[in-house]
């Protein structure tokens, strides 16, 4: 599955025309992004990874059952593992992670993804995304060796409250690529629930001013406004 998505995301970046870009990788979009780059190298200006691995070791303790899933994916291994739906997971995770303060965050982070996984058939898309990342697991050392080679523009911004992965990842990506940017916020999993200011500076300060690993210094306290340049109104259908 993830192989389909990012030939998926390869057709996509082609009908917009985009012949260079930053890639912005978050959880699965880390081994998507990777993916990609490794088909189109030459189309890569920088990489941007928000809370997304690379290494093996950086799984958490709760990947225990995931593993064991991709062992063998027969019940009652399946029964105990597969996500049940009318749960709203992302508010649990928050609440979980103890995000300063969690039930500060606009409720639309967890509904949207309610809506989403109480759609038919989610459960199995769900399970079937699940089983097929092992073969992330598989091309680690693969996705290690690119970055590694190719030296890459990497800016890395890690939630400290994350259960999935491991809070050593970001220096793991430095290790490999030297130059890295490394910040790491007061936030869960989902950074752009309880850092979306902080978190948008640095993209921008990272796309604007390439050759400044600096520039993302004392931007916590500035407001919305002066750190965006425009807006993009999402319209439900």
């Amino acid at each position: 599955m993830f192989d389909h998505i990012a030939e998926t995301m390869n057709h996509f970046t082609e009908a917009l025309g985009l012949s260079r870009y930053t890639l912005y990788r978050q959880d699965y979009g880390g081994p998507l992004g990777f993916r990609m780059a490794l088909t189109h190298p030459d189309r890569i200006d920088g990489l941007i990874v928000q809370d997304a691995v690379a290494h093996n070791e950086s799984l958490g303790a709760i990947w225990k059952t995931r593993r064991a899933f991709w062992a063998d994916r027969a019940p009652p291994t399946k029964t105990r593992f597969v996500p049940t739906p009318c749960r709203c997971r992302r508010r649990g995770r928050a609440m979980s992670e103890a995000i300063p303060p969690w039930n500060a965050m606009t409720p639309i982070c967890w509904t949207d993804e309610f809506a989403l996984l109480n759609q038919p058939g989610q459960v199995e898309i769900q399970s079937d995304l699940f089983y097929d990342y092992r073969t992330n697991v598989d091309n680690d050392p693969r996705w290690q060796a690119c970055i590694h080679e190719k030296q890459p523009r990497l800016l890395v911004i890690w939630g400290k409250y994350d259960l999935s992965f491991d809070l050593g990842e970001p220096e793991r990506y430095r290790k490999d690529v030297p130059k890295t940017q490394v910040h790491v916020l007061d936030a869960g999993h989902f950074a752009l629930d309880a850092e979306s200011c902080r978190r948008g500076a640095l993209d921008e300060a990272f796309q604007t001013d390439p050759s400044c690993y600096d520039a993302c210094r004392n931007l916590k306290d500035r407001r919305p406004k002066e750190l965006f340049h425009s807006t993009i109104e999402l319209k439900r259908p």
